[in-house]
């Protein structure tokens, strides 16, 4: 089964995330994908609020910033998995150079990547939990380059919300069922 959260940004999505994927793990493997590289201050204080808020969860954290597939080996067959967040994962896949700011790859490329990469994950997977930001919902036209990571997260979304069981968008705590759901 594979399950796609959506919201913005500070929306509750990750927390609903682990709730969710804590309740039908049950006593299985769990496994978290974090996708986020720290390059300050500010990222490293969210990666630790986030280490925080999962702590005692039973979580196996794998950190895995690029070409999520390469998890495969380190995941056991039929196991609850929860991704964290694929707006990092773009990032990371699309600006693959030291400099953060020179786009590497299309966005094309980039949605050809992690899509593929996750529909491994999925066959390998019981659970998988993919947690994802809203794009384009402020009407702001941004730099090219800007344009090309959002139109690249906005294809994955869509694709992955093709792919999933259930799509859920949470806003401010609120989980709302966009597709499949009981």
């Amino acid at each position: 089964m594979m399950v796609l959260i959506i919201g913005g940004s500070g929306s509750g999505k990750s927390a609903y995330a682990e709730e969710y994927i804590g309740r039908i793990a049950g006593k299985g493997n769990k496994y978290y994908l974090a996708t986020m590289q720290v390059f300050d201050k500010e990222g490293k204080k969210k990666v630790a609020r986030h280490q925080r808020l999962r702590k005692n969860k039973g979580f196996l954290t794998i950190e895995q910033p690029i070409e999520i597939e390469k998890t495969l080996p380190k995941i056991k067959a039929g196991s609850s998995v929860l991704l964290e967040c694929i707006s990092n994962l773009t990032a990371n896949e699309m600006f693959l150079s030291e400099d953060t700011k020179k786009q590497t790859r299309s966005y094309t490329e980039v949605t050809d990547s992690v899509v593929e990469g996750i529909q491994s994950l999925k066959q390998k997977a019981g659970h998988l939990v993919i947690v994802t930001n809203n794009v384009f919902e402020d009407g702001i036209a941004y730099e090219e380059g800007t344009m090309e990571y959002l139109r690249a997260i906005g294809s994955i979304n869509e694709k992955l919300a093709d792919m999933a069981d259930e799509v859920i968008e949470v806003v401010v705590g609120i989980p709302l069922v966009i597709k499949g759901g009981k």
